[in-house]
């Protein structure tokens, strides 16, 4: 992640559509929209927004959709991501989950989060999922 990437067609798209697809969210219980984005290593970006259920433990976030979709699509490599959500102060990561799914593609994976006025900060997967058990996990020497 640098500031020049945003400067970048592809990421400036990918943003883009993490915005946009937050507007299909359906969210009837938290009111809390998420859009999620990502850009394959073909430059094809491929979107998912959050989909709630009444039993709540159905849900499932915007980045995880976004992902699913994805590897339903054939795709399984990944450039970069982008989520956006409505809250207005500090930049917010996805929840561990969807960290937990990202780092399953791409420990290194720059990750734009984009605050509603449309200001972006990347951070790197890695980063916020520190110690992360990945598929070279299972691996590893055991007793």
């Amino acid at each position: 992640c640098n500031e020049y990437s945003i400067k970048d067609k592809r990421i400036q798209d990918l943003v883009k559509a993490a915005i946009e697809v937050k507007a299909n969210a359906y969210c009837p219980y938290s009111n809390f929209r998420v859009g999620a984005s990502l850009l394959t290593e073909n430059d094809v970006i491929i979107t998912g927004c959050n989909v709630e259920n009444a039993s709540y433990g159905l849900s499932v976030c915007a980045e995880r959709v976004a992902i699913m979709s994805a590897v339903s699509q054939g795709h399984t490599k990944f450039k970069a991501a982008a989520v956006s959500c409505d809250i207005k102060g500090d930049f917010k990561a996805p929840c561990g989950a969807c960290r937990q799914f990202y780092a399953e593609f791409n420990l290194d994976l720059d990750l734009y989060l984009v605050k509603p006025d449309n200001t972006v900060k990347c951070v790197k997967i890695r980063d916020v999922l520190p110690m992360a058990f990945t598929p070279q996990s299972l691996e590893e020497d055991r007793i």
